[in-house]
């Protein structure tokens, strides 16, 4: 079992950055890859990035490519997602999750998920 804990969120103004924490405890990461999702209220979960085990590939939704950088570093058992740029329309709760085997955009292969954390982006 993996438990996942994000932090880092908060209220920033619109041009600002913020840097989310994604520590796991429990059994470490598995081969799979590690993924950032986000919740708008009203709205439907929708990926974000996601980062290879390795680290050595990463992907992006269209909507942060170019602001949102994902990474991670194996030996403390954390994936970062450092925000730029940041607008209204990035106003949700970020969740962190991690696959046993998948890698990619589809939330509904990943097996452990953290609580999210909030990130409101005031304009």
């Amino acid at each position: 079992q993996v438990q996942l804990v994000e932090s880092g969120g908060g209220l920033v103004q619109a041009g600002g950055s913020l840097r989310l924490s994604c520590a796991a405890s429990g059994r470490t990461f598995s081969s799979g890859g590690t993924g950032w999702f986000r919740q708008a209220p009203g709205k439907e979960r929708e990926f974000v990035a996601a980062i290879s085990w390795s680290g050595g590939d990463t992907r992006y939704a269209d909507a942060v490519k170019g602001r949102f950088t994902i990474s991670r570093d194996n030996a403390k058992n954390a994936v970062y997602l450092q925000m730029n740029s940041l607008n209204s329309e990035d106003t949700a709760v970020y969740y962190c999750a991690a696959a046993k085997t998948y890698y990619g955009s589809d939330w509904r292969w990943y097996d452990y998920w953290g609580q999210g954390t909030q990130v409101t982006v005031s304009s």
